[in-house]
């Protein structure tokens, strides 16, 4: 039986240790923190019991779905699904209802009231222009000069918000290219793609505690440990001295950059070299209170940081508990997270009635939460030597840094891992 290590216990290195173990692997899972899940997990020890960050899934994330069901989670049960939908605290903007795709984006187009008929139709023109050209455009541009033809308040209520929650990138500095193949994927794949997946449980119950389940029913070992020294080993490879047929580099990028820095130079300097882009969760509580809907759109400003709002009690997690998301959230990191706590409660109270006065119950802060997703931006390849493999969501690729690509990744490195090892065990 092949060994394979897989270091790194996040998303991508779950599903690069699952699919091995389902490939015939014996496999060891190494994870630095104390708990699987990486960026996306539930707190330990938090009470209320709490996310280290508010995410949602779309359904274009067919993958990570389909993981989920693999080790025994119920995503349907877990997610509540329901359709694409901006709806702000003062009124209802873009809305796609079911159906086939680009009639759904016809219909919600044509029927967002809150947009002049001439905007609407701008729109539709500019985004039918974009589908012609096979959702491509010149690399260098940024989500600010693709839309800037775009009637500003399709930018304001659709673009900005869409491209600071999906590259977590403000449109002046994002990825005209990685954006579109958003758009493309997320409004365009198939029916459904574009539905919003909103966490009805904590995130450690959707994939990370299911995957640990999993992986020990089938004899893999999973340690909490992180990896100091990874060498080659004749024809594998050695993590702390113990000798795998291959490995698959799972961790964060930075990490990544550590452990094959003497080993790969070049893929080290290019996994080291990323910016990064933080995200900011803000929780309030207030008893008996609710907002106009589970998920609600707010405005960014100097003054007010948040660009959404969750109302965990309708998801059925923590009636009265709420969470408000800053991404792209450089800015607000520089002036603490007292100030953006209390700049986004002081938001809260502006745009939402509450039956009690909210408070605050906790600011966290994920301050490598994604890379900073530019234009031209150089990503490593997930081959980074003979038996040695990366997993994780900044390898070269289409996509921003989601949940979703971190799962490909995973996926497919533990495929090619399998595939090179064939041959047979380490010498």
């Amino acid at each position: 039986m092949r060994r394979v290590a897989v270091i790194g216990g996040g998303w991508a290195g779950l599903a690069a240790a699952v699919e091995a173990a389902s490939l015939g692997a014996a496999v060891t899972l190494l994870e630095m923190a104390p708990a699987l899940g990486g960026r996306a997990r539930s707190l330990e020890g938090a009470a209320p019991a709490l996310d280290n960050g508010q995410h949602i899934l779309i359904g274009a994330y067919t993958e990570s779905l389909a993981l989920m069901r693999r080790v025994g989670g119920d995503p349907e049960a877990g997610l509540l699904r329901m359709p694409l939908r901006l709806r702000y605290p003062d009124r209802e903007t873009l809305m796609l209802p079911p159906g086939p795709p680009t009639l759904a984006f016809l219909r919600g187009v044509l029927g967002c009231a809150a947009w002049p008929l001439r905007d609407r139709l701008r729109f539709l023109a500019v985004s039918g222009a974009w589908m012609l050209r096979g959702f491509r455009c010149d690399p260098a541009l940024t989500v600010e000069r693709l839309c800037a033809n775009l009637p500003r308040v399709v930018r304001d209520d659709l673009i900005d918000p869409l491209c600071v929650a999906a590259l977590n990138t403000p449109a002046d500095q994002a990825s005209a290219q990685v954006f579109l193949r958003v758009l493309k994927d997320a409004l365009f794949s198939g029916p459904g793609s574009a539905d919003l997946l909103l966490p009805r449980q904590g995130l450690s119950a959707l994939l990370p505690a299911p995957a640990r389940d999993w992986l020990l029913a089938r004899g893999a070992a999973v340690r909490t440990q992180r990896v100091q020294r990874l060498e080659a080993a004749g024809r594998g490879w050695a993590v702390d001295g113990e000798v795998f047929d291959a490995a698959i580099v799972a961790c964060s990028s930075v990490e990544a950059a550590r452990l094959t820095r003497d080993l790969a130079p070049s893929w080290s300097a290019m996994a080291g070299a990323f910016e990064f882009q933080p995200i900011v969760t803000v929780y309030l509580q207030s008893a008996g209170s609710s907002l106009p809907a589970p998920m609600v759109a707010l405005r960014e400003s100097p003054a007010e940081p948040a660009q959404f709002a969750f109302d965990l009690g309708q998801l059925g997690v923590h009636p009265g508990l709420f969470s408000l998301v800053v991404s792209g959230a450089a800015p607000w990191i520089a002036k603490g997270l007292e100030a953006t706590g209390e700049a986004a409660l002081a938001q809260a109270l502006r745009n939402f009635r509450w039956v009690a006065a909210p408070r605050i119950v906790r600011v966290l802060s994920e301050k490598r939460a994604t890379f900073a997703c530019t234009p031209g931006l150089r990503r490593p390849q997930a081959s980074i030597a003979a038996g040695l493999w990366a997993a994780g969501d900044y390898l070269a690729g289409p996509y921003p840094a989601t949940l979703e690509g971190a799962v490909r990744s995973g996926l497919n490195a533990a495929r090619s891992a399998m595939r090179q090892t064939a041959s047979g065990p380490a010498a």
